[in-house]
């Protein structure tokens, strides 16, 4: 079978989720499956150590898909074109991304569907995009993939696929996380904030991500005099709006948050492994790396009580209401200063990220591509 693959995050040096998502299954998917073709569909030149076995081809068409105009060119105009010439027999695109103009057997996964919950997020031409294009991306599917059972009952309830049309793939957590000695431990905060102790956020810097408030809590818990605890804030900036803005230069303990801008996977597992306890407070996720993540690295997590993460994270986590400035505040609060909480924290998420592994997704990821097979009558 030749297996047409969407791979247009696959970028050096710049995986972001979905992209990681990407890797690690068809890193594991092509090596289990020499009997198939996988073409692997770019749109820039490509590193080829994303070519990950002699089954797998590389196919460029561009244009770069940076903006939504470009993502129509490609997906609505191209990719059918594309998809004939290869002589695809079934298409896989990890970001849901599909060619509507085409009757190639497709699974698609979709990740979550913030933008459809908060719109204001986003920049309008990327708004309007997915809100136009991805309830038919949903329904045009052969069959659908989410990260989540949250994401699974949101797609069933915004967009009205049936439920068994969606299977469930949880992410993994990279090899390389793992907790750090005592001394590790110590390097860490010394490379990251001077020796200071620190609590660690993760993720792009965009609104979800509920920067904002999670600046304002900080400052608060500053306030309350938290010794010489720094923020170290880990992420490239997406989308840094007003509100972010506004909180940052109302904050009276700038001088004690650290950004660092994107971090390879082993400087993010030493930055992740040396803090006291991740915050992630976002108020929308279909996943949530970064918390099985920590979680794989014995870090306490202050989670937000919303969508996916109380599914990811379980006991693991102290939560918090990521809509209430004062209750973040209080998570944090109760998170630093109480040692017996963090080191039962530590000790669940250990347990409990167990379950979350890139050789489970790989898995989970290519018998939901079974059926979509059988779905097919293929």
């Amino acid at each position: 079978m030749r297996i047409a693959v969407n791979t247009r995050l696959l970028l050096r040096d710049k995986l972001e989720g979905i992209g990681w998502f990407a890797h690690e299954t068809l890193s594991r998917i092509v090596r289990a499956h020499p009997e198939h073709r996988f073409i692997f569909l770019f749109d820039r030149a490509y590193d080829r150590r994303f070519l990950y076995a002699d089954n797998v081809e590389a196919v460029v068409q561009g244009p770069p898909t940076r903006h939504p105009l470009l993502y129509r060119l490609w997906f609505d105009v191209l990719l059918p074109r594309t998809l004939r010439r290869v002589k695809a027999d079934a298409f896989l695109s990890p970001d849901g991304y599909l060619a509507l103009r085409s009757a190639v057997p497709t699974l698609a996964v979709i990740h979550d569907l913030n933008f459809e919950h908060h719109p204001e997020d986003l920049p309008r031409a990327y708004r309007d995009f997915y809100r136009g294009q991805f309830p038919r991306y949903a329904r045009h599917a052969t069959r659908l993939a989410t990260v989540s059972d949250h994401s699974r009952q949101d797609i069933v309830r915004t967009y009205g696929i049936a439920a068994d049309r969606i299977d469930v793939v949880y992410n993994g957590v990279g090899a390389v996380f793992r907790p750090l000695s005592a001394a590790e431990q110590e390097q860490a905060r010394q490379a990251f904030c001077g020796g200071h102790p620190y609590l660690i956020c993760i993720g792009s810097l965009n609104p979800r991500k509920n920067i904002a408030r999670l600046l304002q809590a900080f400052d608060r818990l500053a306030d309350r005099g938290a010794g010489e605890l720094r923020l170290l804030i880990v992420g490239e900036r997406m989308w840094w709006d007003g509100r972010m803005e506004e909180a940052w230069q109302g904050m009276r303990h700038r001088d004690r948050v650290v950004f660092t801008g994107r971090l390879d996977q082993e400087r993010l597992h030493r930055a992740l492994g040396g803090a006291l306890a991740l915050a992630f407070v976002s108020y929308f996720e279909g996943f949530g790396i970064p918390v099985a993540e920590a979680m794989r690295c014995g870090v306490p997590v202050v989670a937000a009580r919303a969508t996916s993460l109380p599914e990811v994270a379980g006991d693991a986590a102290h939560y918090c209401d990521p809509f209430d400035v004062d209750d973040i505040a209080r998570a944090l609060h109760e998170v630093v200063t109480d040692a017996s909480l963090r080191a039962r924290l530590g000790r669940a998420g250990i347990a409990r990220a167990a379950q979350f592994t890139w050789e489970r997704a790989a898995t989970d990821l290519w018998a939901s591509f079974e059926r979509m097979l059988k779905d097919a009558g293929r």
